[in-house]
């Protein structure tokens, strides 16, 4: 078997392409270049038949946004909804609003051009040392259409395995699912850890760097805009589910805590979980 971590790259420009190739093999990766969306996910073999002969799994995706047949944004769900491969977003859009945006989706990371091979090197070692050691989303599983498995940072604050039915929040670390007043919440690999890490200690406020530990890893290179993105989508996730209650509480200058204890909102009914 070949030990050479394969690197998926998804980059339309061939002089682009060829550079993120060279630097990634002369580094000890397979890099395997694609120009279209389509390549991307036959190259990622959601469908075995439409494999790039591809006998070894892809470690890790660099995904540029924009493709000649798709949104890079976009595809990237496509992706998730396929796989639970590490991606990073490479784009000419260097516009803190696109880097949330990508962010928020889930990526793992988020390079602008122009960049440094060499430090694009360097991210891709860092995901893939944090997806070995656990601290990221691996395959070991608990998603059927994701295969992600938590992180080892949130595995030591897990809740208790059970709840009782009738609590507010009851986080199925297991399942990697959520309710909320019994129902379930749609949630990014990274809203999930961030909220199974506040509700593992309820009242308790996590600093920004914290978080980043505990959910994104000690090495990742995120910042802490990016915390206060997934908190911003986390709320109003919960939000949507009962919108008197304030699930989140800010704490200027330190973090954030999950409000304990949750209130019973009026108009809101307790469900048992699904």
């Amino acid at each position: 078997m070949n030990s050479r971590p394969r690197i998926l790259v998804v980059e339309d420009e061939p002089g682009i392409a060829d550079t993120i190739r060279y630097a990634l093999a002369t580094d000890g990766f397979e890099p395997v270049c694609v120009g279209t969306g389509a390549e991307a996910l036959a190259a990622l073999g959601a469908d075995d038949e439409k494999r790039r002969g591809l006998p070894e799994p892809v470690a890790l995706v660099i995904l540029d946004v924009g493709l000649p047949d798709v949104n890079g944004f976009e595809l990237f769900k496509r992706i998730q909804q396929a796989s639970a491969v590490p991606v990073v977003f490479l784009t000419a859009r260097s516009d803190e609003i696109d880097r949330v945006v990508g962010l928020e989706l889930g990526a793992d990371d988020y390079v602008a051009k122009p960049f440094s091979p060499r430090e694009l090197v360097a991210r891709v070692r860092t995901i893939l040392r944090r997806a070995a050691r656990g601290a990221a989303p691996a395959h070991a599983a608990t998603s059927p259409a994701l295969g992600m498995s938590a992180t080892s940072a949130a595995a030591e604050v897990a809740p208790p395995a059970v709840p009782p039915p009738a609590v507010p929040l009851r986080v199925d670390a297991e399942r990697r699912r959520v309710h909320y007043y019994g129902r379930a919440l749609e949630l990014s690999r990274y809203e999930y850890g961030l909220l199974q890490t506040l509700a593992a200690r309820p009242g308790r406020v996590w600093t920004r760097d914290e978080l980043l530990a505990q959910v994104w890893g000690a090495d990742s290179d995120s910042f802490d805009r990016t915390v206060d993105a997934h908190v911003k989508t986390v709320r109003a996730k919960l939000k949507a589910v009962a919108p008197d209650v304030e699930p989140i509480v800010t704490h200027r200058g330190t973090g954030y805590a999950l409000a304990d204890p949750l209130p019973s909102p009026a108009g809101v009914r307790l469900l048992p979980p699904a």
